[in-house]
């Protein structure tokens, strides 16, 4: 299994996971044009893709998600929550999930766990082929018990480093903004991120991949430093998605 970003940020969040007969999108928050490009870079179909998986139903997870699904007959997996909210309208092949039951696609076992954010239903989801674990983590505004549990022994993480506390604190956003952003609906800081790893069995790890990166709060070395200090590693080892290039694939 391998997996790699298309994308992450606030103008936009996207991920594959590739098992082979399987590959799955991760949300699809770029227009569908914007979609086959990223696709194209990772040499990757559109035809290809088994199923989206969505979090929420923000614009920054969902834009392309219905046209995209609709033009190429990819089913799309949300919870009943996620589905009423979105605006755009539910694509003609959804399949409602349960935020706590597992489930299969194609050769892939999907597991969504809840999340405290500001959305109707949102989940993030750890994805398994089998022999090896990637978890997600993305908008999510304080770790819980739950959390720590399901992502405890993964051997690949994506995860949340939006906002750094001082560059947050010294910015121009209005101040309702900011005490959304750090609220425990709102989204992790680099030092939350560090945290979660200090509270998991990291033993197993062979990728953590930082994002949801602000462009404005954030800068891609504090997000390393912070999570190379949390689990004693050389920053370098530490992935970045950025908001244009995502990430390279990376092999799990």
């Amino acid at each position: 299994m391998r997996f790699a970003s298309l994308g992450s940020g606030s103008r936009g969040n996207s991920l594959i996971v590739d098992a082979g007969d399987t590959k799955l999108l991760l949300d699809c928050g770029f227009s569908a044009r914007s979609v086959l490009g990223r696709l194209a870079r990772l040499a990757i179909l559109p035809e290809e893709i088994s199923g989206i998986l969505v979090t929420h139903e923000h614009r920054d997870h969902i834009a392309g998600i219905f046209r995209f699904s609709a033009r190429y007959g990819i089913p799309v997996y949300l919870t009943h929550g996620t589905h009423v909210a979105a605006s755009q309208g539910a694509p003609a092949e959804c399949r409602l999930i349960d935020a706590h039951a597992k489930f299969s696609v194609g050769s892939v076992e999907v597991s969504p766990f809840p999340v405290p954010h500001d959305a109707r239903e949102p989940v993030q989801f750890v994805i398994s082929d089998g022999l090896s674990r990637l978890g997600v983590l993305t908008d999510c505004g304080v770790i819980t018990a739950h959390v720590t549990l399901v992502l405890a022994g993964c051997q690949a993480l994506v995860l949340e480093c939006n906002h750094d506390p001082g560059l947050l604190a010294a910015s121009d956003y209005p101040a309702p903004l900011k005490r959304r952003i750090a609220g425990d609906f709102g989204h992790l800081s680099n030092a939350q991120a560090a945290s979660l790893l200090q509270q998991i069995d990291t033993s197993m790890l062979r990728h953590i991949v930082a994002a949801h990166l602000s462009e404005q709060n954030n800068r891609p070395d504090l997000a390393r430093r912070a999570l190379a200090q949390a689990i004693n590693c050389e920053e370098d080892w530490i992935g970045v998605a950025s908001q244009e290039e995502g990430t390279g694939w990376r092999e799990v």
